[in-house]
This record gives structure tokens, C-alpha cells and sequence, in this order.
């Protein structure tokens, strides 16, 4: 999680100055939602965020925890579909399999791959699983605050 490729990405997206992101994995429980969560935190005001999985599942609970640790409340989240999101007017998608096959967004919008790994894979007790959480809360957080300049 440390390899600094993603930062000229990030900042060709900020450049960008896309006003409707999408973040992407596949069961839309805990990278996407998270990084939908801190998007949303960070995002200057017009700019629309959304997430969905290929495989919707639920939000994880590890997820929202690791959220509320920074003020961002994910509790009315919901896992959602791909199909559920119409590609006109998204500017960005971002992916963030490392795992697993990315789901599929059609539509013109600029496309980057962040693999970050599942932190709901990680580990074998709870604790060990929260600190996997975070340290993706804490990358999303990184690189999310050099699209939106903050």
C-alpha cells in the first residue's frame, strides 16, 4: 500500500475536477464504502460520490468503525449493484480490487485502479481485522485528500 504510483493519478484527477466519482470493488462493503464515506468528507460542495460492487453484499460492520474513528458516519450506507448507477454524467471511476476481478462501469469517464487489499480478508481476530481497516481508511484518506486538494 505504500508504492506512490497512484499519486500522478491522483493528481491528473484533480485536475480533472470530476464532479460525479465513483468508487468501485465487489461486494461493496468495506474499500468502496469507505472510500465513498471520505470522498463525501472531502469533496468540495456539487461534487456528487457513489460506490457499488459487482456483488453487493452489506456494509461491513468493521467498516463503519473504523469510520467513525474519523467522524465520517457510514451507518446509512447500503451495498449497491453496479447496474444501479448510470454512467452518464460520472466523471471518474476508481477501482480498488487487489484480489479479485473489478467490476465492469460503461461510460466515458476517466478510469484509475487503486488496488488496495480487502481488509475484511485480513487477519484472523477482530483487532487484527480493525487495523487492517484502518490502514485502508488511512491510504483512502491519503490519496482522496490529493484529488480533492485538501
Amino acid at each position: 500500500m505504500t508504492s506512490e504510483s497512484w499519486r500522478a493519478e491522483a493528481d491528473e484527477l484533480r485536475r480533472l475536477a470530476p464532479r460525479h466519482v465513483v468508487f468501485l470493488c465487489v461486494a461493496n462493503s468495506a474499500r468502496s464504502q469507505m472510500a465513498e464515506g471520505i470522498a463525501r468528507s472531502l469533496a468540495p460542495a456539487g461534487v456528487t460520490v457513489s460506490s457499488a460492487g459487482s456483488r453487493p453484499s452489506r456494509v461491513n460492520p468493521l467498516a463503519i468503525r473504523a469510520l467513525d474513528e474519523i467522524g465520517v458516519d457510514l451507518r446509512g450506507h447500503r451495498s449497491k449493484g453496479v447496474e444501479s448507477i448510470s454512467p452518464e454524467g460520472v466523471d471518474a471511476v476508481i477501482t480498488l480490487c487487489a484480489e479479485e476481478v473489478c467490476p465492469v462501469f460503461l461510460g466515458e469517464a476517466r478510469r484509475v485502479h487503486w488496488a488496495l487489499p480487502d481488509p475484511a480478508g485480513a487477519g484472523s481476530t477482530e483487532e487484527e481485522q480493525l487495523r487492517a481497516f484502518r490502514g485502508v481508511r488511512d491510504e483512502l484518506r491519503r490519496r482522496l485528500s490529493v484529488v480533492f486538494g485538501r
